[in-house]
C-alpha cells in the first residue's frame, strides 16, 4: 500500500491550512507497540487500533523486534481509523566495552547489552539490501535459538511421560504473525496443558512437575503472569530449555545506528529509567553523563515506557532532556501477555500531566514531518551524513502536528 504523504499538500501549503482557527490541544499518543509481528497482548491489529479509538489515542507507533513486516497492516488500520502511523523498529545490540566492564545499559540482567529503537522509518519499507541481509541473520539466529528451546522443552516432556509436544510450524500457524519468540512458547506450553488438563488441580500438578517439584506461584485465573512464570522457569538461564543467545547476532550499536539511518529512520535510545525498587543500571545512573554519552553517538532522541517508572523520576528525567533539545516519545510496548489499556500511565496507573502529553505529541509530531519530508522526497530531521537537525525541532513539531492533523482529518474509506 503506498504512503497518501506523497499526496500531501506542499509543506508551504499544508502549514498554511494548519493556521486556520481550531482546537490545537495536543493529542493522545502512544509512540511503541509491538505487534503480533513479533510479540504482543493484542490478538491482532484491529484490536489495537480498537482500544486506540475507544480511549481517543490519534496516534499510534509499531515497534516490533527486528521487522518492518507489519507495517502495511498497520498503515491500513490507521487509514481506517484515521490514527496517524508512527513506522518504528526495535533492534537489539551490544556495547562491547560496557559489557566487558559489566556496565548495564537498558537491560537489567546483561551488561552491555542495548535495546535500540528506529523511529519514523521510510514506508513503504525500504531497508535496503545490506541491512536486510544483517536483519534475516539475525531472525534466522532468534529461530535456531528457539528451535533448540523447543526441542529441549520436548525432551523434557518425554522425560516426564508427557504426550504433550511443541511443534515450531504449530505455535507459528497458530499463536504468532511471523517470528516466534521465547513468550510464544510459553504461550503454546500453557494452552497445550489448558487442553489436556480440565481442573485447576490437575493442571497445577502438572505444572508443579514441570517446575522440578516447586509449586506454581501464579494464580489460577492469571493467564499473564503464569505464561510468564513458564517463560522464567523453564526458558530462561537456569531453566530446563533455556538455551544463551549467540551474541555474533547482535551487531554493534554504531551498525544498528547505521540500520535505523539507512532505512530512513531517526535513532531512538529507549531508557529504562527506575525500576519498582528505584535503582537504574550503571549506564543511566546520572542524566548528564546519558546525555553526553548519546551525544557522542549522535542519537538526539529517547523514549520511555512510564508505566515502569515512577511519576516524580519520569516527570524530572523528560523535562531534563526535553530542555536540551531531545526528542521524546512514550508508549507502552504491550510486549507482554497481559493487556492493559493502550493510554500511556506511570507506574500503578498514575495518569501523565499535561506537560508529559505536551512532550510526547511534540515528540510524535517531529516525527510524523520526518516521515512527511522523506514521502515527498526530501530530507527528514536526521540528515543524510546521520546528524540530527536539532536546532530545527520547534519547526518540526509544528509541521508535524499539520501533518497529523490533515492525516487525521481525511475520510480514506466511504
Amino acid at each position: 500500500m503506498q504512503n497518501i504523504l506523497n499526496k500531501f499538500p506542499a509543506e508551504n501549503d499544508l502549514l498554511r491550512w494548519y493556521e486556520k482557527p481550531g482546537d490545537k490541544q495536543p493529542l493522545k499518543v502512544n509512540g511503541h507497540l509491538h505487534s503480533p509481528y513479533s510479540f504482543s497482548a493484542f490478538t491482532g491489529l484491529e484490536q489495537m487500533f480498537q482500544m486506540a479509538t475507544n480511549e481517543n489515542i490519534k496516534v499510534l507507533g509499531i515497534n516490533d523486534f527486528n521487522t518492518t513486516n507489519g507495517y502495511v497492516e498497520f498503515y491500513e488500520h490507521a487509514l481506517k481509523c484515521k490514527i496517524f502511523p508512527l513506522f518504528n523498529i526495535e533492534l537489539i545490540g551490544l556495547m562491547r566495552k560496557e559489557q566487558a566492564k559489566g556496565v548495564r545499559i537498558n537491560d537489567q540482567n546483561n551488561p552491555g547489552r542495548t535495546y535500540f529503537s528506529g523511529k519514523g522509518l521510510r514506508y513503504p519499507a525500504q531497508p535496503g539490501e545490506e541491512n536486510k541481509k544483517i536483519l534475516n541473520s539475525i531472525v534466522d539466529e532468534s529461530h535456531r535459538q528457539v528451535e533448540e528451546m523447543i526441542s529441549k522443552l520436548n525432551n523434557f516432556l518425554q522425560q516426564i511421560e508427557s504426550d504433550i509436544k511443541l511443534e515450531i510450524d504449530e505455535i507459528r500457524g497458530k499463536w504468532a504473525k511471523e517470528l516466534v519468540r521465547e513468550r510464544h512458547i510459553a504461550k503454546a506450553l500453557r494452552i497445550k496443558i489448558f487442553e489436556k488438563f480440565s481442573t485447576e488441580i490437575k493442571r497445577r500438578l502438572f505444572l508443579q512437575q514441570l517446575f522440578g517439584g516447586e509449586a506454581p506461584r501464579s494464580l489460577p485465573d492469571d493467564v499473564p503472569a503464569l505464561e510468564n512464570e513458564i517463560r522464567a522457569r523453564l526458558l530462561k538461564k537456569g531453566g530446563i530449555a533455556f538455551v544463551k543467545e549467540n551474541e555474533k547476532a547482535f551487531p554493534e550499536i554504531e551498525k544498528v545506528i547505521e540500520i535505523i539511518v539507512n532505512a530512513g529512520g531517526i535513532p531512538c535510545y529507549p531508557v529504562l529509567l527506575d525500576d519498582k525498587y528505584g535503582n537504574y543500571t550503571e549506564y543511566e545512573s546520572d542524566p548528564v553523563e546519558l546525555l553526553e554519552k548519546l551525544k557522542k553517538i549522535k542519537v538526539f532522541s529517547v523514549e520511555l515506557i512510564p508505566g515502569r517508572n515512577d511519576y516524580n523520576n519520569l516527570k524530572k528525567f523528560v523535562s531534563f532532556f526535553d530542555k536540551n533539545g531531545f526528542v521524546i516519545t512514550l508508549g507502552t510496548e504491550h510486549n507482554t501477555p497481559a493487556m492493559e489499556p493502550v493510554t500511556v500511565s506511570c507506574r500503578e496507573g498514575k495518569a501523565l500531566d499535561q506537560e508529559l502529553v505536551s512532550s510526547s505529541y511534540r515528540g510524535a509530531c517531529v516525527i510524523a514531518a520526518h516521515q512527511y519530508l522523506y514521502a515527498q522526497g526530501r530530507e527528514g530531521y536526521i540528515r543524510n551524513d546521520g546528524t540530527a537537525r536539532t536546532d530545527e525541532r520547534e519547526y518540526f513539531e509544528q509541521l508535524g502536528d499539520a501533518v497529523i492533523r490533515k492525516f487525521i482529518s481525511i475520510h480514506y474509506y466511504k
